[in-house]
């Protein structure tokens, strides 16, 4: 394995669309605003902070995002969260991935709604009675 291979990810990480999906989240969050603070992202996103901590250091291990330190208004330092070129084909890659599992199951719903519709339509057999209402002894 060379040096510069990018790390594999852990077998359960590998297959879990949820991690998927918010590592996509913090992404497309990253993009919208590279300033952005933890705390902030956390709160956009609705996870904790450790879970955006450890989501952030997992992209910049993989190489997917750099930091940057940069001086606030305020005097203060702060971090710029840059999606590098292979975080950018990543994006795309996992957007492309996350649209077609929502789309898959907005079919499966659609379908579902179709045959619940279809049910509602055609009723009760006609040869059924209703179940007789429980009665309660006092």
């Amino acid at each position: 394995m060379s040096a510069h291979a990018a790390p594999t990810p852990a077998p359960e990480e590998a297959s879990d669309p949820s991690i998927d999906d918010a590592r996509l989240m913090v992404l497309r969050a990253l993009e919208q605003d590279p300033h952005i603070s933890q705390r902030s992202l956390s709160k956009q996103l609705g996870i904790s902070l450790g879970k955006t901590h450890y989501l952030l250091q997992a992209l910049l291990n993989k190489g997917l995002v750099k930091m940057r330190n940069f001086e606030r208004s305020d005097h203060k330092l702060a971090y710029s969260y840059l999606l590098t070129p292979m975080g950018l084909l990543e994006k795309a890659r996992m957007t492309k991935e996350f649209l077609q599992r929502k789309e898959a199951e907005f079919e499966t719903l659609r379908r579902t709604i179709a045959a619940l519709h279809d049910e509602l339509r055609r009723g009760p057999p006609a040869d059924s009675e209703p179940d007789p209402s429980p009665t309660s002894k006092s």
